[in-house]
């Protein structure tokens, strides 16, 4: 596909993509669903590196007292929330950066952003008289991760056509969101063995299970760096801009009196927030909980259901609608918190002891309600953010003549244009969650003695999610139906 500059030069066929319209299946028969699985096909890796960057800490927290670090339970609990809260406010950035810069620069641009914190907690680690406040720091530069989604999400849904944006954005986030599992998975793996050499750096000596042993914890972080420049480098020579995608910040900012976009900010923080939120959590609370249980042997099986279910919620999404999976997912949801409660230990002084269960707790029934948790997580992601562009673009087609083609290209521009701007400030204030919800964590079991107050809290919230899912978009009669 050969396109032209605004000043009519030729560019390099596929940079700038002077003529984009998904809705036309002619076009996108001949030509475009090629372009746009290209784009797809190389955003997924970069952002799977995104969220591998974001989530590094939850692994290398866990470590960190084993390596003569002497930090408090709750300041390892700040380290491994810290990236969502820097996270979480770069997505309100990100979230509209696409359509000033354009996505493939920008998709370059912010990969590359992730050497930093992978370059800077690979040195941090190899001291332990790094002071707090310099690990504090590193961890909220993994935000540069966390900023990614938003702008990830959004210079894909401009890229696919209505029915298939689900699907699309399902694979982007699902695909993506394994970075988690994967940062989980392979750094207990890579740890151990010198595999850098001399550019590695020295190992560090621990005691484990009262044997002497080396670790190169900077392993855990040094692991993604060629990754992420060769990422940086496809991003930047393979993927494409959209010239009609252009908008500036005012334009993106009619979402803000838009209802449906704070609605849909409380369902994603329901389904995004508490996938990155318990996956930050998890290995923590397990360490607190079982003591005799390696948090980092089953940490990472939530985080990968969860990803691995989100392009099956949007493409169940895409059958059933958005609205009616999203519903049922929540109460799933709240009653698979019920059941975390009822298998927790009941020895602690906390005054929210669930008044069932076995009193010593069960690992396997714990473990067993996280994964239904991270499984809905991931299906209500995929749900969700198939609800937002579908919503935006009957907003603005209402009213439109259908025989009018040229009101229909606008109002397909503008529903466009401001899904993709919810899509991404939805996931910034979703990405909170990844704080709040270790943070709960922390604070409950400081206050209480136990997290039971943090998962009532929860229980309770999924509740207000089902409540505002079925009078806006799933009853009968709703006001959006979708």
């Amino acid at each position: 596909m050969r396109s032209t500059t605004t000043t009519g030069r030729p560019t390099r066929p596929g940079r700038v993509l002077t003529i984009w319209t998904p809705e036309d299946k002619r076009f996108w028969e001949q030509q475009g669903e090629a372009v746009a699985k290209i784009n797809l096909w190389i955003s997924v890796p970069a952002l799977f590196l995104a969220f591998a960057i974001w989530q590094v800490w939850s692994v290398v927290a866990v470590g960190l007292p084993a390596l003569g670090f002497k930090y408090s339970t709750d300041q390892l609990f700040w380290l491994a929330a810290a990236p969502a809260l820097s996270g979480a406010t770069l997505r309100i950035f990100y979230s509209f950066i696409v359509p000033l810069v354009g996505g493939r620069r920008w998709t370059a641009i912010s990969t590359a952003t992730l050497l930093i914190p992978a370059l800077g907690i690979g040195f941090a680690v190899q001291d332990n008289t790094t002071g707090y406040t310099t690990m504090l720091t590193l961890a909220l530069l993994c935000g540069f991760g966390g900023g990614n989604f938003s702008s990830s999400m959004a210079n894909i849904s401009f890229f696919f056509p209505k029915e298939r944006k689900g699907s699309a954005l399902g694979v982007n986030a699902g695909l993506g969101n394994l970075g988690v599992s994967v940062v989980q998975f392979l750094s207990p793996l890579v740890v151990t063995a010198g595999i850098f050499g001399i550019f590695g750096g020295d190992p560090q000596t621990i005691v484990r299970n009262g044997q002497i042993e080396q670790v190169w914890t900077q392993n855990a972080a040094f692991i993604w760096v060629p990754w992420i420049a060769l990422a940086s480098l496809a991003a930047w020579f393979g993927m494409s801009d959209i010239a009609d995608a252009k908008a500036s910040f005012a334009t993106q900012a009619t979402i803000f009196r838009r209802k449906h976009n704070w609605l849909m900010c409380l369902l994603y923080l329901g389904t995004f927030g508490s996938f990155i939120g318990y996956a930050a959590g998890f290995p923590l609370l397990i360490k607190g909980l079982f003591p005799g249980v390696n948090p980092l042997a089953y940490a990472w099986l939530g985080p990968l259901v969860g990803a691995v279910v989100r392009p099956f919620g949007g493409w169940l999404a895409d059958k059933l609608g958005g609205a009616r999976v999203t519903f049922w997912n929540f109460v799933v949801m709240a009653l698979a918190v019920v059941g975390v409660l009822y298998f927790l230990p009941k020895g602690t002084p906390s005054p929210f002891v669930f008044p069932f269960g076995p009193t010593t707790g069960n690992f396997t029934g714990f473990f067993l309600m996280f994964l239904v948790l991270f499984l809905t997580t991931g299906i209500g992601n995929g749900s969700t953010f198939r609800m937002i562009p579908v919503i935006f673009l009957n907003l603005a087609m209402r009213g439109v003549d259908a025989k009018n083609g040229t009101a229909v290209a606008r109002a397909t521009k503008d529903g466009n244009t401001e899904g993709a701007a919810t899509l991404g400030f939805t996931a910034a204030m979703a990405a909170y969650g990844g704080f709040f919800i270790p943070k709960s964590y922390g604070s409950s079991i400081s206050l209480t003695g136990g997290p039971e107050a943090a998962l009532c809290v929860f229980v309770m919230f999924y509740l207000l999610c089902i409540a505002v899912t079925w009078w806006y978009y799933a009853r009968r009669n709703a006001p959006m139906p979708c």
